[in-house]
């Protein structure tokens, strides 16, 4: 057996070998083998590509933003020239089939995309003549240093489409805190990133424990903050981050209710609910986690999705037939079954079980099949907590209005949906509904890049979104400028009005 690869920081540039003596396991989930050995960078590593970031901003910044868009340009070619090498690394370190995979590189590219509208989404306002004589231009400028703290579950559309492209379109340069479990993806993309030409420093990444990334939270080089994570950690990070007089998005965790009224189409409606509930193995947080039915139609929708989940092949990540890929790692898969003996244990009706697949030929994966509980009720934290996996809850109502009732009183609220042909209940829905992002008929209403990943409530904290205007505004930040020019009289005059234009 070949010697594991140890992975590297990447600062400045370069990628170096770091001074610690922990190392962390990074897994192919399909397989169950370790592939890296991820470093957990010591602190002043940290502070080193801190400090390369800041080193790099004034040159970056005084970059024009048509010349930043052109290496953005020459990225996204980068992209996909190497579409199939960039999605067999999502595919072996995150376990995502293949298909799933490539759209996770495919959002990268979309969120480049979106950075290459630098040049039109960072112009101002202006207004001749606001007061008499004097006129008015909003300038957008960056503002330095970000860091960008990733999870596992997107290891190319979180760092390297949401967080990286429109960052440094912007003009700021950025340090991303790469994920344990699926650093290489991020990585080589960064190396794509210098091949486009873009400037040493601009892009920094470590891979560290949540100590070390402690030092983002208080650093005074760091200007802003972008989080994708779990609601624990995103509250602590905007409130000790905003202490700090930082900007912040921090985007947590989802429980996402789909409402089915007996209206809808079971058949479409079956198979659209299996795309979102188990796309991904549920690691994703507009994974679709629990429907809520009504009571007329719910014993033939369960038995259409039963039916069809049947069908999903569970498999290795990177064979194309894959329905179905693994999660993550060990532990993960072992937090998932304790959730699905707490749905048991609460009583939930368990009408399928995937806790005992086997894919021949992988034993040592970590494997997952679809699981569906029906009966699920309000209390029961199995259908109110995020699981992120695999697991589909069915809720079962009366109404509509009981049905929103239930949707709405969950503390998350990234995305809703509802699944009718009705058109006076879909707008009803669109605007009672808590959710941020919403779907009719639509079972991962996640928008595309033009317009904000929009969460509510326990699932977003911060004013401004990712992506989107909301995304160039929490990258920049306005500059009033007000300008007067004297003629010949008015250049002798020794009056100056107390407001001096500003009324």
């Amino acid at each position: 057996m070949s010697e594991i690869k140890k992975l590297n920081y990447y600062v400045n540039g370069q990628f170096k070998q770091s001074k610690t003596e922990v190392y962390r396991d990074a897994y192919n989930p399909s397989t169950g083998e370790v592939i890296a050995k991820v470093p957990c960078c010591l602190p002043e590593e940290v502070e080193e590509a801190i400090a390369a970031a800041k080193a790099a901003f004034p040159g970056w910044s005084a970059t024009p933003v048509i010349k930043r868009v052109q290496i953005l340009h020459k990225l996204r070619a980068l992209l996909i020239e190497h579409m199939d090498e960039l999605t067999y690394s999502v595919a072996m370190e995150n376990g995502k089939a293949w298909d799933e995979a490539q759209g996770d590189v495919l959002k990268a590219k979309e969120g480049t995309e979106q950075a290459i509208s630098a040049p039109s989404l960072m112009m101002g306002d202006s207004l001749m003549d606001a007061s008499k004589g004097f006129d008015t231009v909003l300038y957008r400028e960056p503002l330095g240093v970000f860091a960008g703290i990733v999870p596992f579950n997107f290891p190319a559309m979180i760092p390297m489409g949401w967080m990286t492209p429109m960052c440094i379109a912007c003009g700021n340069t950025i340090v991303i805190k790469a994920a344990t479990f699926t650093p290489q993806t991020c990585m080589r993309i960064a190396e794509l990133y210098k091949e486009a030409g873009l400037p040493d420093g601009v892009i920094n990444i470590v891979t560290c424990s949540r100590h070390e990334a402690e030092i983002f939270l208080h650093h005074p080089d760091i200007k802003g903050i972008t989080f994708v994570g779990s609601t624990e950690i995103g509250k602590h990070i905007y409130s000790t981050a905003a202490a700090e007089g930082k900007r912040v998005q921090a985007l947590c965790e989802a429980k996402n209710h789909a409402l089915v009224l007996e209206d809808a189409p079971i058949e479409r409606t079956a198979a659209g609910i299996i795309n979102a509930s188990f796309g991904c193995a549920g690691e994703r947080c507009m994974a679709l986690p629990v429907i809520v039915v009504q009571e007329s139609i719910a014993d033939k929708l369960t038995e259409a999705i039963v039916r069809l989940a049947k069908k999903l092949k569970v498999g290795p990540a990177y064979d194309k037939e894959t329905g179905l890929g693994p999660v993550v790692n060990q532990g993960h898969k072992q937090s998932i079954l304790n959730w699905i003996q707490t749905g048991l244990d609460e009583g939930a009706k368990l009408i399928l079980d995937g806790r005992d697949v086997k894919v021949s030929g992988y034993e040592k994966g970590f494997y997952i099949g679809p699981t569906i509980f029906d009966h699920v009720t309000p209390e029961m934290t199995i259908g109110q907590r995020e699981v992120f996996g695999p697991v589909l809850c069915v809720k079962r109502v009366k109404s509509f209005e009981e049905g929103l009732a239930v949707m709405n009183a969950n503390p998350f609220a990234n995305g809703s949906v509802i699944y009718t042909q009705n058109g006076y209940y879909a707008r009803e829905f669109a605007r009672h509904t808590d959710g941020g992002m919403v779907g009719v008929n639509v079972g991962i209403p996640v928008p595309v890049g033009m317009f904000p990943f929009n969460g509510h409530k326990q699932s977003f904290f911060g004013d401004l979104h990712c992506l989107g205007k909301d995304g160039f505004h929490f990258y920049t930040e306005g500059k009033v400028v007000t300008t007067r020019w004297f003629d010949e009289e008015e250049g002798k005059s020794q009056t100056v009005s107390t407001w001096d234009g500003t009324i």
